[in-house]
This record gives structure tokens, C-alpha cells and sequence, in this order.
């Protein structure tokens, strides 16, 4: 029980820090500016503005790491995924694949659940154009850092776009363990080493790449369901690392556009 409220203090602290966070001036220029406007369609709205922390189960078995908030979706909602087209097309797919309790993400007082995932980024403030710049993204990677320590059950990172990727990346080679240089592809599963969690990449599920048909739901639906496998295997991830192309690997390189 004193592990458990320790625990549950420490993620009490952590998000604290995270919302409280105004080390990077263009990330809280922008995020206030964005919330200060607003869209017209929300003009009604008290919109967060604020940094925005991580979301789900603490006892996760899957982790999934994004990119950033959207301006009008998780910097309006302050929940990540929530509100936007990303997160309705992420969420529906964590519904179909059995890790959220239903299909629909609006606001922070909807109802939803996950079971076994926790959903973060790697940039917690909405940055302008949706590029957040290097040393916004390193002054992020300690909150990161944080929340692995602070989910011991995690046995697959599930990375959304290649910013996410290289970032979580640098995370565990922060921690001190030797991965080598990895490809970012949709559909790549890469076996980190042998006590560490499996690491599985995919397109962000950003407007651009849902509404040009780079991203299906069927292609997200392989993904999840290769997550569900890797997540309930019996034992840890060991062995050489894996790799499983997507068809379209030559557009690796995109899909990190859009939100959270």
C-alpha cells in the first residue's frame, strides 16, 4: 500500500511539473496565443493553454509516444489526442483493438478509459507549424524519462511518426543502453534487447497521412493488433533485433505532421 501511494505521489509531482513547465518561451508564446485566439468553431471553450501531461493506465504493458499537442485538439482539451482528427481516428482504432472503452475522445470528463496503455509525447506543449525545434525537444525528454521509470510493466513502445521515434530512441540511449542506429518504417518491430520493451513504429495518424490514404485503418488496425501480440506474450523481449517493412517504406521519412 505505501508503494502504491508512493507511486501514485510521484505521478502527482511529475504532472504537476509538467503543466507548471515554462522552460521553452516560443512553446509558451504560442500555446497562450493559440488559446487566447481560438478557433471559431470553439469560441466557447476555456481552452487549456497549458503543457500537457501523459494519459492511461499507470500499470500499462504498452506505451504510446506521439509527437506533440494540437493546437486545437490536446492544447484546447488538455488530454492527449483529445478533440482533434488524430484523435479520433487513434482512438477509434484503441477501441477496435481493446486497449480503450470507447471509440470517442472529446474532453477530459468523457468517460474514457484505457486498459494496459499510457499515451505521452515527446513534445508537451503545441508548437507553431508543428515542429517543435531540437532543443524544445530536449528540454522535454526528462518528463519522458520520468514516466518510464514511473511504468515498470511497459513491454511494447509504440512510437507515432519519426520524431517520436528518434526521441524515444534517445531516451533509452540516455538510460545508458547501446541501441544501435534504427529505421524508422510503418510496421517496423524492433526488439530493443534483451529486459527492455519491444519498440513497434507507425505512421502518425495525422490528417495528412489518414486523408491521403498513407495511413488506413486497416494498416492502424495491423499495428494494434501486432501490439496486442507483442504485449501478452509470455516472457520479456529478447533476442536480434526484427524488422517488418510497411509496402510504402520510401516515405519513411513522413507522417509526423499533425496532432499529439
Amino acid at each position: 500500500m505505501a508503494e502504491e501511494q508512493e507511486r501514485q505521489a510521484a505521478w502527482t509531482a511529475l504532472n504537476a511539473a509538467i503543466v507548471a513547465c515554462r522552460k521553452c518561451p516560443r512553446l509558451v508564446a504560442w500555446r497562450e496565443e493559440v488559446a487566447r485566439v481560438k478557433r471559431r468553431a470553439y469560441q466557447d471553450w476555456d481552452y487549456w493553454g497549458k503543457p500537457v501531461p501523459g494519459f492511461g493506465d499507470p500499470d500499462a504493458r504498452v506505451l504510446v509516444v506521439g509527437l506533440a499537442p494540437g493546437a486545437h485538439g490536446a492544447n484546447r482539451t488538455g488530454r492527449m489526442f483529445t478533440g482533434d482528427g488524430s484523435g479520433e481516428f487513434l482512438y477509434a482504432a484503441l477501441y477496435r483493438a481493446g486497449f480503450a472503452n470507447q471509440p470517442q475522445a472529446y474532453h477530459r470528463e468523457d468517460g474514457l478509459r484505457l486498459k494496459d496503455m499510457f499515451i505521452t509525447a515527446v513534445c508537451r506543449c503545441v508548437p507553431p507549424q508543428n515542429k517543435p525545434t531540437t532543443e524544445e525537444l530536449r528540454q522535454c525528454l526528462p518528463y519522458l524519462l520520468r514516466e518510464l521509470d514511473l511504468l515498470p510493466n511497459v513491454r511494447v513502445v509504440v512510437t507515432l511518426g519519426r520524431i517520436a521515434f528518434d526521441w524515444t530512441l534517445r531516451a533509452y540511449r540516455q538510460r545508458g543502453y547501446a541501441i544501435p542506429r534504427l529505421t524508422f518504417a510503418h510496421g517496423a518491430v524492433y526488439s530493443l534487447g534483451k529486459g527492455l520493451p519491444w519498440l513497434v513504429a507507425s505512421y502518425h495518424p495525422s490528417r495528412q497521412n489518414t486523408q491521403t490514404g498513407r495511413l488506413t485503418p486497416a494498416m492502424f488496425d495491423a499495428v494494434w493488433r501486432k501490439v496486442r501480440e507483442l504485449a501478452y506474450r509470455d516472457g520479456p523481449a529478447a533476442g536480434p533485433n526484427t524488422f517488418t517493412p510497411s509496402s510504402d517504406r520510401e516515405h519513411s521519412h513522413e507522417g509526423d505532421t499533425g496532432d499529439a
